[in-house]
């Protein structure tokens, strides 16, 4: 994805997934199924690697591990552009499904679309399989908490 412009994280991929494990030790209880893998300019990739735990019947991933997926893109990209403040909230996230994704790695590709002082809108492309083909898409907004 292009960076965006005007955008800087202010924490890498390493100090996200270390905030994770402090404020949201639920995430990944037993197994690192969700993990964010890169944070670039405006935006950052997040992995979900699904096993049959993330299946429904069929063997198709559940929409609710894919929404899953699109939620913590939004809070990667906040957390990691907007500082870590574990109390942003998601007010708002649209996914729609396209295509059946099995098991194995699935990525989420996140862009912040707008950046302001108390809310970031966002969007995710949800990506799997040997062609990367798009399984969902999802858009959505963060609401940031006032500095302290």
């Amino acid at each position: 994805m292009p960076e965006q412009n005007g955008l800087k994280p202010l924490m890498a991929a390493a100090e996200v997934n270390a905030l994770l494990k402090e404020v949201y030790p639920q995430l990944n209880e037993h197994y690192d199924f969700y993990q964010v893998t890169d944070v670039f300019a405006g935006g950052c990739t997040v992995r979900l690697n699904a096993d049959e735990r993330h299946l429904r019947p069929g063997g198709t991933v559940s929409g609710p591990s894919l929404f899953t997926l699109a939620d913590i893109g939004g809070y990667v990209c906040v957390l990691s552009h907007a500082g870590p403040d574990a109390l942003s909230v998601t007010t708002n996230l649209n996914i729609n499904f396209m295509r059946k994704a099995q098991a194995g790695p699935i990525d989420g590709h996140c862009r912040i679309l707008k950046l302001g002082k108390s809310l970031m809108v966002f969007d995710i492309d949800i990506v799997a399989g040997p062609n990367q083909q798009t399984v969902a898409h999802a858009t959505g907004t963060y609401s940031i908490p006032p500095k302290r």
